[in-house]
């Protein structure tokens, strides 16, 4: 059965028609080259689409509210996909438990529901959520922490890292921390950038309508610098008048970072905002 439906259009639900399904995924990036399908390695969306595909039986397309990078790890992540009515409902009670089996361990599907036709798990969102963890501990982190928690090799001073991550807040173009992709606008909302010390573990809390390529472990990078002592804590702000990438900014590694949570409006709402959203990642002509 071929399904020719686009996977960021509403689901065609008429009778026996399409219906949108939405999926709230976990995953240990540790293993896996990010999100994105990529020829000849290990990803999550390739690992998924394959597993939904042999359990449903029918060709399976996702959509992504964030598409993590590789390393990078979730247990908030949501994704859209549509398929065939009768296949849904042959499959509703016990689609979590078939993934369970044909799933990898490092990837879980927590819960699938049917979705209104609008929504869309990438423009529809309105905030993604992230923590990055690191100890500066001597010893390093946890044993059982190490997949998630960034060994960092210097004493950081968590209070001068907060104070310049105040100074981040708003809307920006984000460009100095952020690998630019063609077509694609810089400018993001940085609702919340905390930091946080609980003895030796660091935690850095960053929340926006949405985040370019590397952008919170680029933010990450720049809050070690200041915490280190080797910038002031003015310096990460005052990249924000750059146009482009700024090469002293260092990108943290990818290990420490987790998409714990995504953000979507009521449904009577789902089709105005994916339409806003897609209209403010435009780039216009100057």
């Amino acid at each position: 059965m071929n399904i020719q439906q686009h996977p960021d259009e509403p689901a065609t639900d008429s009778g026996g028609g399409l219906v949108r399904l939405r999926l709230r995924v976990q995953y240990d990036g540790a293993g896996l080259h990010g999100w994105a399908r990529q020829p000849g390695q290990r990803t999550v969306q390739g690992d998924l689409e394959e597993g939904l595909s042999r359990v449903l039986r029918v060709p399976v397309a996702l959509t992504v509210a964030g598409r993590t990078d590789a390393g990078v790890h979730a247990t908030g992540q949501v994704a859209h996909c549509d398929v065939p009515r009768p296949v849904w409902e042959a499959q509703r009670e016990r689609l979590v438990r078939r993934l369970r089996g044909v799933l990898p361990p490092d990837i879980a599907v927590t819960a699938v529901e049917e979705a209104p036709a609008d929504f869309d798990a990438r423009f529809g969102a309105l905030a993604r959520h992230y923590v990055y963890r690191l100890t500066d501990a001597p010893e390093g982190p946890p044993p059982l922490r190490r997949a998630d928690t960034v060994g960092w090799p210097r004493r950081l001073d968590a209070d001068a890292m907060a104070v310049a991550a105040a100074l981040l807040l708003g809307e920006h173009d984000f460009a100095a921390f952020c690998r630019r992709r063609e077509g694609a606008s810089t400018v993001r909302a940085l609702l919340a950038l905390d930091v946080r010390r609980e003895g030796p573990l660091i935690t850095v809390s960053a929340s926006a309508d949405a985040f370019c390529h590397s952008m919170v472990r680029s933010l990450v990078g720049g809050l070690t610098v200041v915490g280190e002592g080797r910038r002031p804590v003015n310096w990460p702000a005052a990249l924000l008048a750059r146009a482009e990438r700024a090469g002293e900014v260092p990108v943290a590694p990818a290990a420490g970072l987790t998409l714990v949570r995504v953000d979507y409006p009521p449904d009577d709402m789902l089709a105005a905002r994916a339409r806003l959203t897609r209209a403010r990642r435009e780039i216009r002509p100057a």
